[in-house]
């Protein structure tokens, strides 16, 4: 799920939607009106899942899409070789999860191992082990 803002609205560290792709913005330049047009951003953002960078140009008046991360405590339950099996502290349900992108949180992933995890449009992200 996601929500509508405004382009000028928008941070780097923030979240957006590019390409039906949650982002993480890491720059943001705007341009100053001209004679014939509105004030522009280019924002350049990495994909959370896939770490690919991507850029965005729209009117600054424009809208954009943030999408709706949320962050929830587990416990490893198993390392398998195809992921993580997760436990969430909350509800009791068990989640799979692929290994994350970061070799020095790999290495931390052990069972029994209490984490951080976003789920973000139904996809799973370890992202901190506690």
């Amino acid at each position: 799920m996601s929500r509508p803002v405004d382009v000028g609205e928008l941070r780097v560290g923030g979240y957006m939607m590019i390409d039906g792709e949650p982002c993480r913005i890491v720059d943001i330049a705007k341009s100053k009106p001209g004679k014939h047009g509105a004030a522009k951003a280019r924002i350049v953002a990495i994909g959370v899942f896939d770490n690919q960078k991507r850029q965005f140009v729209k009117p600054v008046d424009g809208s954009a899409e943030i999408p709706i991360i949320d962050k929830r405590p587990g416990q490893i339950f198993a390392v398998n070789p195809s992921g993580v099996q997760i436990m969430d502290l909350e509800t009791y349900e068990y989640i799979d999860a692929q290994f994350p992108e970061e070799e020095d949180l790999k290495e931390k992933l052990v069972a029994g191992a209490e984490i951080e995890y976003w789920k973000i449009l139904g996809k799973i992200k370890i992202s901190r082990v506690k």
